[in-house]
């Protein structure tokens, strides 16, 4: 079955490395308009777009900090400008631990951190995307959480884990307030992915055994993530809303 996204335009908010970017390619090579947000990592950034147009997709790159309110309405402005319109999809997938720390010993600013990061920025990117969503009747919001919304997480990940928890809740309640608008939302959540994100915060030893908890046997990869996304962004997805989807490998 080939899913299509054509006339589709994508908002993908952390999308110049790993899954971010593997929904970004997908997204493009199915047929939508990608807006490819970044922060730091601009050479990345510049790469995925120069590949996505020697593919002949459709993209543009807007640099941004999702978690600052003045940031969310220029990048949701700018994608408007670039590609025509505001986004018929938005993906938040920005996120991150900031540092791995026992509860007992992490500092305040670095719990605000954390959660302006991976909470903060789904609520400013949600609320300025239904601005428009709202009056047109229709959208789709996919929030990129984590198995560590179930779990708790790893050692020194419990402030991360406990956002993708509230993410999961967010998704569910923002659902309902919508749907009557013709607004899908979801979450899609990944199990250990190996990515940039596990290079900065995971060792080797530790992604050893986070492995071989794995039923499948193996770390999953961007790619195994983006196809779910994809699905989910399409109309073939049109009845489902207000639910979260798991692909950890059977964790």
């Amino acid at each position: 079955m080939d899913v299509r996204l054509d006339d589709k335009i994508m908002l993908v908010t952390g999308a110049s490395t790993g899954i971010g970017r593997a929904i970004a390619e997908q997204a493009a090579r199915s047929g939508a308009a990608v807006a490819i947000n970044y922060l730091s990592s601009q050479s990345e950034a510049e790469s995925l777009k120069a590949q996505i147009d020697e593919e002949r997709g459709t993209c543009c790159l807007v640099k941004g900090d999702v978690s600052d309110e003045e940031e969310v309405l220029r990048i949701f402005s700018e994608t408007a400008e670039k590609l025509g319109r505001a986004p018929d999809c938005l993906v938040n997938n920005a996120g991150s631990m900031i540092g791995r720390s026992p509860i007992a010993e992490m500092e305040t600013a670095v719990w605000d951190r954390v959660y302006a990061v991976n909470m903060r920025s789904v609520f400013l990117c949600c609320r300025r995307a239904l601005k428009t969503m709202i009056p047109n009747r229709s959208g789709v919001i996919i929030n990129i959480s984590s198995i560590g919304a179930y779990t708790g997480g790893g050692p020194g990940s419990t402030a991360y884990a406990s956002t993708k928890g509230a993410m999961n809740t967010f998704t569910m309640g923002l659902a309902r307030e919508v749907a009557p608008y013709n607004i899908r939302v979801m979450a899609v959540g990944p199990g250990v992915i190996e990515t940039p994100f596990h290079d900065k915060f995971t060792t080797p030893e530790r992604r050893g055994a986070f492995e071989k908890m794995i039923p499948l046997g193996r770390v999953g990869r961007p790619e195994d993530i983006a196809p779910m996304v994809i699905l989910l962004a399409s109309d073939l997805s049109s009845f489902t809303t207000a639910h979260h989807f798991d692909i950890t490998g059977g964790m």
